[in-house]
């Protein structure tokens, strides 16, 4: 518990725990808002350790691309964005698939394909120049005391003394495993999917043509991505004892057994880059927020990566904040403020949580029958047009209200 008479207690309203890619958006829609802000983040942007920009990528779905517009980063994420204008959806030794089309939803395109490296630069940049905002990176928080009168922290950079600030919120954005979340006692159920996800950049000898494959395997999901290098994004999910195997198999081999386990819808697969690998759980915490403390993104749920819904809804998560904190900044930390912010996001968090969870259980079902049920309801899904609409618009939210920035407003009215 830090002391009252602590010196040089520096004051801010907002201290964010985690400079991820949820917790640098929720800064870049705070920048400017006359809102002191303090960022704090373990590892720098650019090191070969940090976690949030490595070399995997991201499906952004259409609100997370006009939220990135309303922070003004998209333009130097584009570039090295690729659309998806097709999704084609099947299931390993099975007859039933599904195809969505962008153009028939008329829309541009269902999302882009980002490096999470490229995020992280664009959203960094946008921080560099945000005046009202303290960063301390690389640095800890090593202790945290959280009242109705404000949240005290202390911080400290690697070998040196803490600092020691006072705000009225904190929001921990630092991850499935939230420190912060401990500190404020809010508790964390966790479901071990007894899975592992291999990711890796594949080359084939045929163009993309801007399509996205979601397969699903006996071993698990595996999505196979456009990426705009030309090359495609793996996400292979398997038992960790298959995951190993994977890892350890020469370039032919790994290539080999990828394609079998695909097929050749995406041509044939001619080059792999660095293979990676983590685990999947689903973690859900107990409660979205506490006395003074909001949890967004992966400390709020972290979810399995089929479908590609996790960081978007982490980053509505950091939108609506945004625009909670926005409408009545004397209230920061209030409980009523909390409790509204909680009540907005309620509806898209279960939403979200229940359809990826329902889709890793359903297709991982192997009791008889089952298979051929799913099957009839993939055909059944692509001959259903209003299935299809309601499906493109997951992107937005599953329910509850939108955020401003999602609907391409700026965070405050007026």
């Amino acid at each position: 518990m830090l002391s009252a008479a602590a010196a040089n207690v520096l004051e801010v309203d907002v201290a964010i725990i985690g400079g991820g890619m949820v917790g640098a958006s929720l800064a870049a829609a705070l920048a400017g808002s006359a809102r002191r802000l303090l960022l704090v983040e373990g590892i720098p942007f650019g090191e070969a350790a940090q976690p949030s920009f490595d070399e995997r990528t991201t499906a952004l779905g259409n609100a997370s691309r006009r939220i990135f517009e309303g922070l003004g980063v998209w333009s130097s994420i584009a570039p090295e964005a690729a659309a998806i204008r097709t999704i084609h959806v099947s299931e390993a030794g099975r007859f039933g698939f599904a195809r969505l089309e962008a153009a028939e939803q008329n829309i541009e395109a269902f999302g882009y394909v980002v490096p999470n490296r490229i995020l992280g630069a664009a959203l960094w940049a946008r921080l560099g120049r945000a005046s009202e905002l303290t960063l301390r990176v690389p640095a800890e928080l090593s202790e945290l005391t959280l009242d109705a009168a404000g949240v005290r922290l202390a911080v400290r950079a690697p070998g040196a003394a803490p600092e020691h600030f006072q705000a009225r919120l904190v929001v921990a954005a630092d991850g499935a495993h939230s420190q912060v979340r401990a500190a404020a006692g809010i508790g964390a159920e966790v479901e071990d999917y007894a899975q592992v996800a291999l990711v890796a950049n594949v080359a084939t000898d045929e163009p993309h043509a801007d399509r996205a494959f979601e397969r699903f395997t006996p071993s698990g999901p595996l999505a196979v991505l456009p990426l705009a290098s030309g090359g495609r994004a793996v996400i292979w999910a398997c038992t960790p004892e298959h995951a190993q195997r994977l890892l350890a198999l020469e370039e032919s081999a790994y290539l080999a057994a990828l394609q079998s386990a695909f097929g050749w819808r995406a041509g044939r697969f001619t080059r792999v880059g660095r293979r990676g690998a983590y685990p999947l759980k689903l973690t859900r915490a107990a409660a979205p927020v506490g006395p003074r403390t909001v949890l967004i993104g992966n400390a709020a749920q972290a979810l399995h990566p089929v479908a590609g819904q996790g960081f978007n809804l982490g980053l509505r998560d950091a939108a609506m904040l945004a625009e909670v904190l926005a409408e009545a900044p004397a209230a920061a930390g209030s409980p009523e403020q909390l409790q509204r912010f909680a009540a907005w996001r309620a509806q898209d968090r279960r939403g979200v949580v229940r359809f990826t969870d329902s889709l890793v259980k359903l297709f991982g079902d192997a009791r008889l029958g089952v298979g051929l049920l799913r099957n009839l309801g993939l055909l059944a899904f692509d001959l259903t047009p209003p299935a299809k609409r309601a499906l493109a618009r997951i992107s937005a939210g599953f329910a509850g209200p939108t955020p401003r920035l999602a609907r391409g407003l700026p965070v405050r009215r007026g």
